[in-house]
């Protein structure tokens, strides 16, 4: 795996001064009308450490804080964006775990995309976070708003529990691909708590032998086998899951793909993943996209977007190739 960062569009501006950003956003900021285009010059070019440093001057130079600011300055899935932007990983996290959540009905997309795809280090962390800002724990608050195995899984996902060594163990990979076959196709009904317990406890290393075995027995992929056996969410997370493993920035790829493909675009996983993925490995899921469906994904949100919210997704994708 490449460092974090390293594969990002977005990478630190060089000759980078705190005080110059801070005036060009105050100045986009002042009087009659806002400069989109400042902002997005500066906020879609910065690495989120150096964004915090931004807040944290404007905060001392102002005596505001920049995201109410440009909350109050800003509209639509631009200012999502913006505002997306200005938070650290984990704390962007939580707020989008925390808005799938409220209010009627679960957006049951962002808990899979999110939960799914982060290491057990980074829910680690969302989870300290989503504590301290929201008072109560993610745990909690996914166990009020899901149900039944979906749920296990997510629960499950949350404990970070995940084997993070690299160590494949032949004979029991074997057996975990022999175990999940006898839960799956091999009998009639599915004991999806097997397909849990292999799926959301070993190393990734482990599984991918796993899958492999597999395939030998079963002469069926693996995730052919969970659309068979599975159904509605339960189905979607065992397949994000699977499909992260396999190779993350595809997963994020076919994601971006079907929220603008069709009719409409699903604006929210558009920008969650266009936000949280600039700066760790936008690059790779470039190259995946065009490799998967034959057209950049620039031209695609080119010709799904508009305005300055075409703009700023763009910048976060970097050049048409």
């Amino acid at each position: 795996m490449a460092a974090i960062g390293k594969r990002g569009v977005v990478t630190e501006c060089v000759g980078f001064k705190v005080e110059d950003d801070i005036q060009r956003l105050r100045g986009a900021m002042k009087g009659a009308g806002t400069d989109e285009a400042a902002i997005l010059e500066v906020l879609a070019h910065r690495t989120i450490a150096q964004r915090q440093k931004i807040k944290e001057g404007y905060k001392q130079q102002v005596g505001k804080d920049l995201a109410d600011d440009l909350d109050s300055e800003l509209s639509g899935n631009f200012q999502k964006v913006v505002l997306g932007l200005i938070m650290l990983a984990p704390v962007y996290d939580s707020y989008e775990l925390r808005n799938a959540m409220k209010g009627a009905g679960t957006e049951e997309a962002c808990l899979i995309d999110i939960l799914a795809s982060r290491t057990p280090e980074e829910v680690r962390t969302i989870n300290a976070f989503y504590k301290k800002k929201y008072d109560n724990s993610l745990e909690d608050d996914v166990c009020g708003d899901t149900s039944g195995m979906f749920q296990r899984v997510l629960v499950s996902l949350l404990t970070a529990g995940r084997d993070e060594s690299t160590v494949v163990d032949q004979a029991m990979a074997a057996q975990d691909a022999k175990d999940i076959y006898e839960a799956g196709e091999a009998r009639w009904g599915t004991d999806e708590v097997k397909f849990l317990t292999v799926l959301c406890a070993r190393n990734q290393k482990h599984l991918l032998k796993v899958f492999e075995e597999y395939q030998k027995i079963s002469g069926r992929d693996i995730e052919d086998s969970i659309k068979r056996e599975m159904s509605g969410s339960l189905e979607d997370v065992f397949l994000a899951i699977v499909k992260c493993l396999k190779n993350k920035p595809a997963f994020f790829a076919e994601r971006l793909y079907k929220s603008m493909k069709g009719l409409g675009t699903t604006d929210s996983v558009l920008i969650r993943i266009m936000v949280a993925r600039a700066e760790i490995d936008m690059l790779d899921i470039k190259a995946e996209f065009f490799k998967m469906y034959g057209k950049t994904l620039y031209s695609f949100i080119k010709g799904d977007t508009s305005g300055d919210y075409r703009k700023i997704l763009l910048a976060l994708c970097g050049e048409d190739k």
